[in-house]
């Protein structure tokens, strides 16, 4: 992947952040800058649990794993981003609000584009 679609997909990644905040309540992001530093925090909290834990233990793995670890992942983002409040529930309905969205969205991982 080449920089620009590096950028087009953080900025996707704001803008599906931005829409989650306005659909779930508890989950609010600031602006878009709050949205896109958020993007970037879940997906490198994201990549350093994939080389821990492996790839079915991530927020782009699927099933239940890939669920709590997005939550998670979106509730501990929080404490990195100032102006992003999230509670627990919010962050459990944003996983799946999120998880839905990118059934019609799909982005690749950083490892899915190497292959």
């Amino acid at each position: 992947m080449n920089f620009l679609s590096h950028v087009g997909r953080f900025v996707v990644a704001a803008l599906v952040l931005m829409v989650v905040g306005w659909i779930v309540p508890q989950f609010t992001v600031g602006g878009f800058w709050s949205a896109l530093i958020l993007a970037l925090v879940i997906a490198l909290l994201g990549w350093v649990v994939e080389g821990i834990f492996g790839k079915k233990a991530t927020p782009f793995g699927r099933g239940i794993v890939g669920f709590i670890v997005s939550a998670v992942v979106i509730w501990v983002a929080q404490f990195v981003v100032s102006g992003v409040s999230v509670s627990i529930l919010g962050a459990i309905l944003a996983a799946l609000v999120i998880g839905i969205i990118d059934l019609f969205l799909p982005v690749s991982t950083p490892f899915e584009a190497a292959k």
